[in-house]
């Protein structure tokens, strides 16, 4: 049985999404937890009354773990400072890459040189689902990442945070400069 803390509403859109990341059917799902179809149908649609015995079931067929489909989902934020993160030297010229965020199978990727000025803030409305924002700061200083929450980043430092939320990016010096890396699920 769902308790407080796991609404029918979170459960539903944690199995939607599960099962879409999957690409397994409502049928194929539901045959492999050992479940009737309907059964599954109705807790996707908000409905039921669903057990752990079932919910583990659905976990084991999602390979996600049990606490995946309970929780609400929350905004992950990384930061990376200038200086942190994996480094590799070349041997042939002066010349250091750091990585600081690696390319999932299948993403899409569309890359900006921002350049912005002290004043009013770029505000950003949610951007489809799924959009993740890369920031690396190259100049001055800005408050970047989600609206209720941005984080201050000096030249070098790094942050991700979710663009399907609301965000924004306040430049707090003259000739403020970064790159903005929009992933696309």
């Amino acid at each position: 049985m769902a308790d407080r803390g796991a609404p029918l509403d979170v459960i539903a859109a944690s199995l939607r999404r599960e099962r879409a990341r999957t690409g397994l059917s409502l049928s194929e799902v539901a045959k492999r937890a050992g479940i009737a179809k309907s059964t599954l149908s109705q807790l996707e649609s908000g409905g039921g009354n669903p057990s752990v015995e079932t919910l583990w079931a659905l976990s084991v067929v999602l390979d996600v773990p049990f606490a995946r489909l309970v929780e609400p989902v929350r905004p992950q934020v990384q930061v990376i400072r200038a200086g942190e993160g994996p480094t590799f030297y070349s041997e042939r010229s002066d010349y250091v890459a750091t990585l600081v965020a690696s390319c999932p199978p299948n993403a899409r990727r569309d890359i900006y040189r921002i350049a912005a000025e002290p004043g009013t803030p770029r505000r950003s409305d949610p951007h489809t689902p799924g959009v993740v924002e890369h920031v690396v700061l190259s100049a001055g200083r800005a408050l970047v990442g989600l609206t209720d929450e941005p984080v201050e980043l000096a030249p070098g430092d790094y942050i991700a945070y979710p663009g399907d939320v609301e965000h924004i990016f306040q430049a707090l010096e003259p000739g403020t400069r970064a790159v903005l890396v929009s992933e696309h699920a």
